[in-house]
């Protein structure tokens, strides 16, 4: 039988991985920032990733939220 409450977790360890992208990238523009501070288009890139940044961990508190209600449901329907 497979468990019910996979998807969600699927979901989280995806979700994850691209934060820990989404962290390099803005590392890397952080970093070019120092040499080119007043660079608009590397302002552009640092706030489109910080968006990016927050739907991703939106994303990952959903998932996870939808997890433990998985399995908070199937563990009492068993029991």
């Amino acid at each position: 039988m497979t468990d019910p409450c996979s998807l969600y977790k699927s979901q989280y360890k995806k979700a994850k991985e691209t934060l820990e992208i989404l962290e390099k990238q803005k590392a890397e523009i952080n970093f070019k920032l120092e040499s080119d501070s007043s660079s608009a288009t590397l302002h552009k890139d640092l706030r489109d990733i910080n968006m990016d940044i927050r739907i991703t961990v939106n994303e990952m508190e959903h998932a996870e939220s939808n997890s433990k209600d998985c399995e908070l449901k199937y563990n009492s329907s068993i029991n």
